[in-house]
């Protein structure tokens, strides 16, 4: 998997993870207000036929662009199981033991045919045995305790948690936006 760059809004709000490729057009038009981070990468490209010497652009790993800010840039992404099972670090939030992406479920918290949503705040992570041991009853009736508090993430906690190569100064850009419900799981 090749490096992504994290672009941020004009204001310095956490957009999108972008390819090197798509990063080096912004820089080509002009478009990168400014950059965080050590310079990450460098992409080469043609030898000039009047200098010998070959173009290069040096590509930040966080990067600020131009355009209008929008308030829908500004929102959480959906719920996935991928995205749930990592905002709760792959652990049953029931039993506590940590589990791979095949042997976890989502589990409401308050179930469904119970008039739980399907949201971020009423799901958690559960392994498959504690899932179907809590089965429709909330964690209280079916005497379960529940070790941490369902969650939505926002935009700079999502994007965390959708790349799993993330590079150490877009963490530190990231974790500045985190809540306290995510720096309290880190």
């Amino acid at each position: 998997m090749s490096a992504q760059i994290l672009r941020l809004n004009k204001a310095g709000q956490a957009m999108e993870w972008i390819g090197i490729e798509e990063a080096a057009c912004l820089y080509a038009k002009e478009q990168v207000l400014w950059t965080y981070g050590e310079l990450s990468m460098r992409l080469h490209g043609g030898i000039s036929r009047l200098t010998g010497k070959q173009s290069f652009i040096d590509i930040a790993s966080v990067i600020a662009t131009d355009g209008e800010i929008h308030l829908h840039d500004i929102q959480t992404p959906k719920l996935s199981n991928i995205s749930l099972f990592q905002r709760d670090r792959h652990l049953c939030l029931y039993c506590g033991k940590k589990f791979g992406r095949s042997m976890l479920t989502r589990d409401h918290v308050i179930p469904r045919a119970r008039g739980g949503e399907d949201t971020w705040a009423n799901c958690v992570s559960a392994c498959k045995a504690c899932n179907n041991l809590k089965a429709c009853q909330t964690p209280e009736e079916a005497g379960m305790k529940l070790l941490a508090v369902p969650f939505r993430p926002n935009k700079w906690e999502y994007l965390a948690l959708a790349n799993r190569n993330i590079l150490a100064d877009q963490m530190e850009f990231l974790t500045k936006g985190f809540s306290h419900h995510m720096r309290a799981m880190s």
